[in-house]
């Protein structure tokens, strides 16, 4: 089971402006073959599927533990693509086209659908889909799989940080270039167990050095670059038998029981233009004296 914390991973700042194709671009990491969704769904998949839970413990507590972690990424990528559209259209008569900023911007269908918000689909406006789940039952093929995948995830993300220099796309991207080294890092170590293979031998596939990017500082700073969460207060602890001794930065692997202190998650505007919400102040007024009848008061 799932317990949620009504908490971003991390604070994201509140954007001065709106870029809709730094959005578009951003969704990538969130619904493309390397995205958030797909490293969330690879291993939630794994962990359901897991043969010999109680043999291979320490393997399973880390798939399982960092499942839990990709909840919070695909919310904070959402998020991220959510303040990225802040003020980009505005509210006005139908006539007056109030929507018409959204007509030439590389996402249209996200004026047209969702309301200026994220959508499980790539940076071209292709769904995700469970074709990008891998689950072998084979131990090692997976660990490998997952290694693949959190480089190709942190290759994206590298990427997309070089095409926008948007504050909250940079903020939240800076901070997954962080946790996904950690995972990079993480499933390395393992297959190393696994197999006996010295895995930092690959590395960095790509560059794991951080320093490059000004948006992970504060998160090095913070050594989220050398912690690994359980997700649980009580669960998962044998992530500590994977987890630990020196990493590639020169730090040493730390396990925390429980999650991130994380921070705020926005309250988004309403869009009149969008008839979002679509609930005008009569109509919160009477559901406000609903909700008072139904609480008995």
């Amino acid at each position: 089971m799932f317990t949620r914390i009504n908490r971003l991973a991390i604070e994201l700042p509140e954007p001065a402006y709106g870029d809709a194709n730094a959005a578009a671009a951003v969704q990538e990491l969130l619904g493309g073959r390397f995205g958030e969704m797909s490293t969330l769904n690879n291993y939630l998949f794994q962990s359901f599927n897991f043969r010999g839970k109680s043999k291979l413990k320490p393997f399973y507590d880390l798939v399982a533990s960092i499942t839990a972690e990709e909840v919070g990424h695909v919310e904070l990528v959402s998020n991220a693509i959510n303040l990225c559209m802040k003020g980009i259209t505005h509210p006005g008569d139908p006539d007056t086209t109030p929507l018409s900023n959204g007509l030439n911007k590389r996402n249209t269908y996200s004026f047209i659908a969702t309301a200026q918000t994220a959508m499980p689909g790539d940076s071209m406006g292709k769904s995700w889909t469970g074709d990008y789940v891998f689950s072998s039952g084979n131990l090692v093929l997976d660990l490998l799989h997952n290694f693949f995948l959190e480089c190709g995830a942190r290759t994206h993300k590298m990427r997309v940080y070089q095409m926008t220099d948007h504050p909250t796309a940079r903020a939240m991207i800076g901070y997954l270039l962080v946790r996904g080294g950690v995972h990079i890092i993480a499933y390395a170590k393992a297959l190393e167990i696994a197999t006996g293979v010295d895995m930092t031998k690959m590395l960095p596939v790509p560059d794991l050095n951080n320093e490059q990017f000004d948006a992970t500082h504060p998160y090095i700073a913070m050594g989220l670059n050398q912690k690994l969460f359980t997700f649980s207060y009580e669960d998962y602890q044998d992530i500590a038998k994977i987890w630990k001794g020196p990493l590639p930065d020169g730090g040493t692997a730390e396990v925390i029981q429980g999650v991130p202190d994380g921070g705020s998650v926005p309250d988004l505007d309403e869009l009149p233009e969008e008839f979002a919400p679509g609930v005008s102040r009569e109509d919160f007024l009477l559901i406000a004296k609903r909700l008072q009848q139904s609480a008995g008061m």
